[in-house]
């Protein structure tokens, strides 16, 4: 039986994967440019902050994967990134630190694009976009705020506005619209 060639599993993954060391991308596969719709040159090197909405959102998660890959040494969520050409679009995001002691430094990153399932529809802004996220997974107000350093009270007006911006007349329809968009 031949040897396995890892390079090529690598490559050849049917999730995005990232080699990464201080939120540095230093190797990706295949399946990543495609998603980001750019070139492996292109990334080799880039911050992932080229991969999200805006430089805020990127610094807020940062702050939110350290304690959490302290705590399990794994981080996952689903959260909207951004392709080369500008378009946004829900992507489920999982990631391991090499060494848990250091949660940013060298780690596996894998990404799925999930805008065959859900589609970003309404307009919203980064805050939102973190909210939103987290209501998907099921978070309660108290959680969210916790997470995003923020009273759940604000957390609650930031909801309504994406109940608004939705049509949705409830949590729970909300949280079902923006699953289905």
């Amino acid at each position: 039986m031949p040897a396995i060639d890892y390079q090529t599993a690598f490559q050849l993954a049917p999730v995005g994967l990232v080699l990464s060391r201080e939120r540095r991308i230093e190797d990706c596969n295949d399946e990543v440019c495609r998603i980001f719709g750019t070139t492996r040159q292109r990334l080799l090197g880039q911050s992932f902050e080229v991969l999200y909405p805006s430089p805020d959102e990127f610094e807020r998660t940062g702050e939110r994967i350290i304690p959490i890959m302290n705590a399990r040494g794994l981080y996952s969520d689903e959260r909207i990134m951004k392709r080369a050409n500008g378009e946004l679009f829900w992507c489920h995001v999982t990631g391991r630190a090499l060494d848990r002691s250091k949660p940013l430094g060298p780690g596996i990153w894998t990404f799925e694009d999930l805008s065959q399932k859900r589609q970003v529809t309404a307009e919203l802004t980064a805050r939102e976009r973190d909210i939103a996220a987290q209501l998907v997974e099921g978070k309660t107000s108290k959680q969210i705020g916790k997470s995003l350093s923020i009273s759940p009270r604000t957390v609650d007006i930031y909801r309504a506005r994406l109940m608004r911006k939705y049509g949705a007349h409830t949590a729970v329809d909300l949280v079902q619209r923006l699953i289905n968009h």
